[in-house]
């Protein structure tokens, strides 16, 4: 079960630009982001911030990107960051086998070296205290340059903030992700666990969403026919 139940959609209408975006890209609003929305200030930070990390045309593959997103949230245990970022390989253009084979990446003939390098990456940063060396450094240097390895270690910080945050909330996972788990990574260890239950019944507190919040919620509505164009066109590949 929950700790703190999610918001509604309907009670969160200065956010619809975000939640408009967030469709676009996954198909569906995340509890995650609901239960956010009870600190305009909090969500308002994360949405800017998710915009740059995965909704902006990307330095690397999406695809990878969205595999790397997968490793960081396994290697944590966060079985409802774990569900969403396979669930978003598919529609980034990595098939069910390369997603299920990614955990095993070391011995897999799906993945080339540069992906082996980035995965590898991945999975150490993820560790903590973190286990990144200057061998990773320099394996990761043999394919991408250092804008695309600030983008590497960007998406990857950016998974831990969520990791924490599903797994110590027990966010109930939504549909699509929850479906396409229990389809297709069962069989390698995921569940559901504490993810599969409702939230705790806390009627919410109307919070006023400040100035700044909608200033920035402002300039998001005037950049939001972009984003929805580059994500629905990353989505088709």
């Amino acid at each position: 079960m929950a700790s703190i139940s999610p918001l509604e959609r309907n009670n969160c209408k200065d956010f619809e630009t975000v939640f408009e975006i967030t469709e676009a890209i996954l198909g569906f609003i995340p509890n995650s982001m609901l239960i956010m929305a009870r600190d305009p200030d909090l969500f308002a930070a994360f949405a800017q911030l998710s915009a740059v990390v995965v909704a902006r045309p990307t330095r690397i593959d999406s695809g990878l990107k969205s595999l790397i997103m997968y490793i960081v949230s396994r290697s944590a245990g966060c079985q409802y960051c774990t569900a969403h970022c396979a669930n978003l390989a598919a529609p980034r253009g990595v098939s069910v086998r390369r997603v299920q084979e990614a955990w095993r990446f070391e011995t897999s003939p799906e993945f080339n070296e540069a992906e082996c390098a980035a995965l590898r990456f991945a999975q150490a940063a993820a560790e903590v205290p973190t286990a990144v060396s200057d061998m990773h450094f320099a394996a990761l240097r043999q394919y991408f340059d250092e804008d695309q390895i600030i983008e590497i270690v960007a998406t990857i910080a950016f998974m831990a903030f969520l990791n924490r945050w599903n797994d110590t909330l027990a966010t109930p996972l939504e549909a699509a992700p929850r479906d396409f788990a229990e389809q297709h990574l069962k069989a390698i260890g995921w569940s559901i666990g504490k993810h599969s239950g409702a939230s705790l019944a806390v009627p919410p507190e109307r919070r006023r969403v400040p100035l700044r919040t909608r200033l920035f919620l402002w300039l998001l509505r005037r950049w939001a026919p972009k984003v929805r164009v580059e994500s629905t066109a990353v989505s088709a590949r």
